[in-house]
């Protein structure tokens, strides 16, 4: 299955990636799209940078790894985080606000949604208009990858 990746190394730390995230989450595909989506908007990526503590030379991005065994799923209580063709998939209308999810997902990948009602996480772009991850197809420097690799 076909995973998003991060090479550290690579990451310039612009946090592009969170704003083509946030308007592909919010319907938006194009350029354009983003700047008429995000304008005077507070965004909520389902993906976040981290700058590093060494005084930026080494950023990473944080989302969903989609994991084999996912602890998020086992502990939402609704039935609202599943596993669908090996992506861990969320449906908010189940969700209800418990963010045991939060807590147990060891990577940090999994947060509460603008609202703070339910809780959003990386769905790999599959329920929006962008087809393949945004930020993937948008990191400038491809610290951000969409790729096959062997077994995790």
């Amino acid at each position: 299955m076909r995973r998003v990746f991060v090479n550290e190394e690579w990451c310039l730390g612009c946090h592009l990636c969170e704003y083509h995230c946030a308007n592909a989450n919010m319907g938006g595909v194009t350029a354009q799209d983003m700047v008429r989506n995000l304008r005077g908007k507070k965004i909520h990526p389902r993906i976040r940078v981290e700058d590093g503590a060494d005084g930026g030379k080494i950023n990473f991005a944080v989302q969903c790894r989609h994991c084999y065994d996912p602890m998020c799923v086992k502990s939402c209580i609704a039935g609202a985080l599943t596993v669908e063709d090996g992506v861990v998939t969320h449906n908010p209308d189940k969700c209800v606000g418990c963010f045991t999810c939060v807590l147990t997902c060891p990577y940090g990948c999994v947060m509460p949604d603008g609202d703070g009602k339910v809780v959003q996480k990386c769905e790999l772009c599959l329920r929006n208009k962008v087809g393949a991850p945004a930020c993937a197809e948008h990191c400038p420097n491809r610290a951000i990858v969409y790729e096959e690799r062997g077994t995790l």
